[in-house]
């Protein structure tokens, strides 16, 4: 896998001394749905994202809104386009906007002006323990928030879902009625709940999703639900996922840096690799960068 030509289809990058990051300033705290963040509190650029993955075929990524404060986000679009410029990388940006905004109309042109922008990301996790929460209610339930959904597609966004498995059932019937928008659900739907109530509403909000011919999958971020994971671990959920979505919905990504919490670059992609030898030769270059590609819209041409 290591030959494969990568598409890393969710990466961040982040300059602290140009924009401020909250999440990644002290103090710092185990108590959040990350643990504490001080391992990765440092600025990262993409030369840094270069060299933890030089020993991977990388030929292309998208950069992930990575929780800048929210009157920096087109700054931060505006500072990954020069980037993208310069190096090459990210080949795709997906910028914030918080959907219930009621300027949304305005800030989501405002990003699309940026060559590479591609979608919009508002991380919407909304769970009932406030150890799991990251936000104080469920703003997807919100009128203001359908409406700045609805204006995506005017602009040409898609928009990458980070939402917990709780709230898909509801989200569902939302993007079924806009089919013109892209939908991508981060990290495997976030299964952070692992007890068989848990582990049942995942599933049935999986293939809700998975129903609607305009939404994929990252499989990424399970460090999110075990720390110390493996690919025994992730296997079960990988699997079941490509199952649900088929090998041309589902698309590998390191979660870097983030998922450097949980551990190296080589061991999330390697145990990513090991979860989906058994597949075919062509579905593996599908799910490894043919389909982030194609999916946000790249035009690397794998």
């Amino acid at each position: 896998m290591r030959d494969i030509p990568f598409v890393d289809a969710h990466i961040h990058l982040w300059d602290l001394d140009r924009i401020a990051y909250p999440w990644l300033t002290p103090p710092f705290s185990d108590d959040g749905p990350n643990g504490s963040v001080a391992a990765i509190a440092r600025t990262y650029t993409i030369a840094d994202y270069r060299a933890e993955s030089a020993q991977w075929n990388v030929v292309g990524a998208v950069h992930i809104d990575a929780g800048a404060e929210a009157a920096a986000a087109i700054d931060e679009t505006r500072w990954l386009q020069e980037t993208a410029d310069t190096d090459g990388m990210p080949s795709g940006i997906v910028a914030f906007a918080a959907l219930d905004r009621p300027d949304v109309v305005d800030v989501l042109a405002a990003h699309a002006r940026y060559r590479n922008v591609r979608g919009i990301r508002h991380i919407v996790n909304w769970h009932a323990d406030p150890r799991r929460t990251y936000t104080p209610r469920d703003v997807t339930r919100d009128p203001a928030w359908e409406r700045g959904f609805a204006a995506l597609g005017r602009h040409g966004l898609s928009f990458d879902l980070q939402a917990y498995p709780g709230q898909f059932a509801g989200l569902v019937p939302l993007i079924a009625r806009h089919p013109e928008t892209m939908v991508i659900v981060n990290h495997m739907g976030m299964p952070v709940d692992v007890d068989a109530a848990g582990k049942a509403t995942w599933r049935a909000g999986m293939r809700a999703l998975a129903a609607l011919p305009n939404v994929a999958v990252k499989l990424s971020g399970f460090g999110f639900v075990r720390r110390d994971w493996g690919a025994d671990d992730a296997r079960p959920y990988v699997l079941e996922a490509i199952d649900m979505f088929g090998t041309d919905r589902c698309m590998v990504a390191s979660d870097f840096p983030t998922d450097r919490l949980f551990g190296t670059f080589d061991h999330t992609l390697g145990a990513l690799a090991e979860v989906i030898a058994p597949f075919g030769d062509d579905e593996r270059r599908a799910l490894w960068g043919r389909n982030a590609d194609r999916i946000y819209r790249l035009g690397i041409g794998l």
